[in-house]
């Protein structure tokens, strides 16, 4: 049964196992291409995260951002939907971090307190949960669970550089790939993620309560330059990385990035 049929017939969650029953998620940000998206994301974090901080990392993976902001003295309380990530997860904790790891979904958060922590992450949730009612309710979850002051990083797919970074792999503009995007539009078929442009992004956030401070371009075009960037020395990679830190903010390169970043805090 492919995962269509399965979130069809047996819902999200059922899909999200079966798209992450093979333990691979670590190798989505391996080789210095994949590791952009990391490092921005780090980057960013270390403008808002203290030690002793309380944090939240809601679809968590196998812990990417949840280990290493653990080690920097943070308690990372950690939700993750897919079984297989949340074992490897919990194999990685190691003794004196402080992690917590659930399983269970980023739209209810009924057991978790309001106004608890200092940041909240959703990293995974906005482009998995395909409805929008599902969104919402994740947004508004997040919202309530992270203090008044508390600061938030959000993360989304972008409909319109995945048409790039799918050259490199298909004929993705073929006249008959009628099940791949809506060829007026350019709306691309929202399965197995969710794919929304920069505005609907913007609009999704700030309907739900979002007040928006910074938006990033977290790995550009990367995904579409791996072979050359993976391929570069050492020196060349950092000197890569510069430029990408240099222009990941520019408002003009937010739409040619495969996910976006968002800094925002409750609106007050």
């Amino acid at each position: 049964m492919d995962l269509l049929e399965i979130y069809r017939q047996q819902g999200e969650k059922a899909m999200v196992n079966a798209l992450y029953a093979s333990g691979r998620e670590d190798s989505r940000m391996a080789g210095r291409a994949g590791r952009v998206e990391f490092l921005t994301t780090m980057r960013t974090l270390q403008d808002y995260v203290k030690p002793g901080m309380k944090i939240l990392d809601l679809g968590a993976g196998t812990g990417v951002y949840t280990l290493p902001l653990a080690d920097q003295g943070c308690a990372v309380d950690a939700v993750e939907l897919a079984e297989k990530n949340v074992e490897l997860l919990r194999e990685k904790v190691k003794p004196g971090q402080e992690v917590r790891v659930f399983c269970g979904s980023a739209a209810d958060l009924s057991g978790f307190p309001s106004d608890f922590y200092d940041v909240t992450l959703v990293f995974g949730p906005l482009y998995h949960l395909h409805e929008p009612e599902d969104r919402k309710q994740c947004l508004q979850e997040a919202l309530r669970v992270c203090k008044k002051d508390g600061i938030l990083l959000l993360a989304y797919i972008s409909n319109d550089m995945v048409p790039l970074t799918e050259c490199l792999y298909r004929d993705f503009f073929a006249p008959d790939a009628d099940h791949t995007y809506n060829h007026e539009t350019f709306q691309l078929e929202n399965f197995p993620f969710v794919f929304l442009t920069l505005d609907a992004m913007r609009r999704e956030l700030e309907e739900n309560g979002v007040d928006i401070l910074r938006e990033i371009a977290a790995d550009g075009v990367s995904e579409l330059l791996a072979g050359t960037i993976n391929a570069m020395s050492e020196a060349s990679y950092q000197e890569y990385l510069k430029y990408h830190f240099y222009c990941c903010e520019k408002p003009e390169m937010l739409g040619r990035s495969s996910h976006l970043l968002f800094v925002g805090r409750r609106k007050q």
